[in-house]
């Protein structure tokens, strides 16, 4: 039997964002149904964030990291303002961090699920896209409220928020962390016994902490090979180590272990949120700022723990009421370093499992 001549073909999937500057499309190079190469292509969109910070006042800057991730801008929010109180020793009120701590988990929830719906559908299933986004729905109608927005937040500042929860905002949260767990449960019977997905998911794009360590991965994609880390708990910020959480790992470092972190971290996130809004004191929302914030002469370094791993803000300042220099980490950029590593040698098939369970947002690629 004569022996069947195959050529390598290079296939565009995506762009994954339907614009015309691209954003992320991934080019493979198959020979028949194996990848034997894979180029991630960021496309040619640079809001020059860290460029126009240098002309920004630190209050000025917080929109534009609302643009750096829609799923997450209140995690973004967080990380610059943490930065430059750390910088300048200044303190919080109880309650405004109170209610940073429940907006930034809501926060991470409503993005986890995200994830989860996308992340499902693109494998086929449809119904559990429309029940995560369903919840989500829950959590920007609450952010609407209490900021006045729906995905770019500019709810922090640098000294407290915004302003105060409306009447009754707190006790609302507290009635939908109940909901959501009824609805996690749904959702676990739903998919995480599918036959389907499991074969889709384990087994597939399997990487060791050590791997992940030296692509520089942080976040769910650390976590998932089995490598306890998470600046919430390793390295404590904001008022996170008054509550009671757990640090979700995984086992193998496949997609499945991905997903399991997503859906348990929801749960831990739930566990903040909960005992946040219990324990929330009364009290003023800004605490003492100058009127021109001017950062001290040096070099500064602050990260928060992001939807999607380390989100870090580096900070050079002259001492001025502008940074001289900005740089940050973005998690989602550092991610995508991993993708040829985990497809090559793959099976077509496993392109989509593999792609979506890296987690990348691909406003933090090219922020």
């Amino acid at each position: 039997m004569a022996e069947i001549r195959t050529e390598e073909l290079l296939m565009n999937i995506g762009p994954q964002h339907p614009s015309t500057h691209g954003v992320l499309r991934v080019v493979v190079k198959v020979d028949g149904e194996i990848i034997r190469d894979v180029e991630p292509v960021v496309g040619y969109l640079h809001r020059g964030t860290e460029k126009l910070a240098e002309d920004l006042q630190y209050t000025q800057i917080i929109p534009y990291t609302d643009r750096m991730d829609y799923l997450a801008s209140m995690i973004n929010n967080h990380a610059i303002v943490n930065a430059v109180e750390r910088a300048m020793d200044l303190q919080v009120p109880e309650r405004a961090e109170h209610l940073r701590v429940i907006v930034v988990e809501l926060n991470r929830i409503a993005s986890h699920l995200v994830f989860l719906g996308t992340y499902l559908l693109d494998l086929g299933a449809m119904s559990p896209f429309l029940y995560a986004f369903a919840n989500r729905e829950k959590i920007i109608d609450m952010f609407n409220r209490i900021s006045g927005a729906r995905l770019t937040f500019n709810y922090m500042r640098v000294g407290g928020v915004k302003w105060d929860a409306p009447e009754g905002w707190v006790q609302d949260v507290l009635d939908f962390i109940a909901h959501l767990r009824k609805e996690m449960n749904m959702f676990h019977e739903l998919v995480s016994g599918n036959e389907i997905f499991l074969e889709r998911v384990k087994g597939v794009g399997i990487y060791d902490a050590d791997t992940a360590l030296n692509y520089g991965l942080s976040g769910i994609n650390l976590r998932a090979t089995g490598f306890n880390w998470d600046l919430r708990k390793n390295k404590p910020y904001s008022i996170y180590d008054r509550f009671d959480f757990n640090v979700i790992v995984g086992e193998k470092g496949d997609c499945y272990d991905r997903y399991v972190c997503h859906m348990s971290e929801i749960v831990e996130s739930m566990k903040i949120v909960e005992q946040a809004a219990q324990q929330i004191p009364d009290g003023p929302v800004m605490g003492k700022v100058p009127k021109i914030l001017r950062v001290p002469a040096g070099e500064y370094y602050s990260a928060v723990e992001g939807a999607r791993g380390e989100l870090g803000l580096y900070i050079v300042s002259e001492g001025k009421d502008k940074p001289y220099r900005m740089k940050w980490r973005r998690p989602s950029f550092i991610n995508l370093q991993i993708l040829p590593k985990l497809l090559e040698g793959q099976t077509m098939s496993n392109l989509i499992a593999v792609l979506g369970a890296v987690d990348i947002v691909l406003g933090e690629v090219d922020a």
